[in-house]
């Protein structure tokens, strides 16, 4: 979720340069509401920013490799990869296996980055760009400018509109409509980027008490954490079970977000939204907030590593509630002299 949402500025930059061009994507079946609502077929407000959705489910077919569905699939994005007569393939993700998909498209350009996140994609890109950005945002700007034909810029990205999921999401706020909404966040990818849940139930509490709402994302197999910061509220606070379209339209609608290092924390900045980011081992200079009002808090403890390891980094357990509490007051009260 997070590599498309950073890949979005660098996109819509290439649109809004080009907008006669075809430019599709390949994307895991999942997360298609990122770039298209459920019904929609072609440009327009439900699928803003590419001509075609390609999908490819590298994580089902992970787990069954030589199975004949996977092999299927495979073949039908192959052969609908080759139909399209691509002039390049950008691999903003600088994995092995986006590389690999890339390759499918049988495309003379398959352009990647020089020092890609898995090295070993970089054997399969026919060109290498240098880049010199910091964040991953610029870093793919400049993947894109390399087809563009001139320096593109980082750009607000385009998100689609899925007009029922934001019905539903006005319904969801209606009976607090005066009343300014927060979203936490309290899961990450790996054990080491997630803040204590107790802390998020303590955050809640207090801004709660500040006369807030306050809803609680999960994603998958992460409900329990959802519900353990109702519980640490007494039920004050509301846990969010819907879909993907469904967090993207309540998710511009919410005062501020507040996360560590993961999707939705991106989803909140690529919708323009104030963010509060809790960062441990990731270095926030790379792939923490951007285009948007932001706060991150960051242990001078904490060092680069990716490592999953499940119990959180060091670093990231000295920063204690009231230092989230007083970066959300600042961004909800920027007036206020804090």
């Amino acid at each position: 979720m997070g590599d498309i949402l950073h890949a979005l500025p660098a996109v819509t930059a290439l649109r809004q340069t080009h907008p006669g061009w075809v430019i599709d994507w390949v994307v895991e079946p999942r997360w298609r509401a990122l770039l298209a609502a459920e019904d929609g077929a072609g440009r327009g407000a439900w699928q803003p920013l590419v001509d075609q959705l390609h999908f490819a489910s590298t994580k089902e077919w992970r787990k069954a490799p030589l199975s004949l569905k996977t092999i299927r699939e495979i073949r039908h994005l192959r052969s609908a990869l080759r139909a399209g007569g691509y002039d390049a393939v950008l691999d903003l993700q600088g994995a092995l296996r986006s590389a690999v998909v890339g390759c499918l498209a049988g495309c003379r350009r398959l352009i990647g980055e020089d020092e890609p996140r898995e090295r070993a994609a970089r054997l399969l890109f026919t060109e290498r760009v240098e880049t010199r950005g910091a964040h991953v945002i610029e870093q793919d700007v400049e993947l894109a400018s390399a087809v563009a034909g001139d320096e593109l810029s980082p750009v607000k990205p385009w998100l689609p509109v899925n007009p029922s999921a934001e019905a539903w999401a006005e319904e969801f706020l209606a009976s607090s409509a005066n009343q300014p909404a927060v979203l936490i966040n309290p899961g990450a990818g790996w054990g080491a980027k997630r803040w204590p849940v107790e802390r998020y139930a303590t955050v809640a509490q207090q801004l709660i008490a500040r006369g807030l709402r306050v809803l609680v994302n999960a994603g998958p197999a992460e409900e329990p954490l959802a519900e353990a910061i109702v519980h640490g509220t007494g039920g004050a606070a509301t846990a969010l079970r819907g879909s993907l379209d469904q967090l993207v339209a309540l998710t511009r609608r919410v005062a501020l977000a507040i996360a560590g290092d993961t999707g939705p924390l991106h989803l909140a900045c690529a919708l323009g939204r104030p963010v509060v980011g809790i960062y441990g081992p990731t270095d926030p200079s790379r792939n923490g907030p951007f285009g948007t009002r932001f706060k991150v808090l960051r242990s001078p403890l904490s060092r680069r590593d990716h490592t999953r390891y499940a119990a959180p980094e060091a670093g990231l357990l000295t920063i204690l509630p009231e230092d989230v509490l007083r970066a959300a007051d600042e961004l909800l009260h920027p007036e206020i002299d804090l």
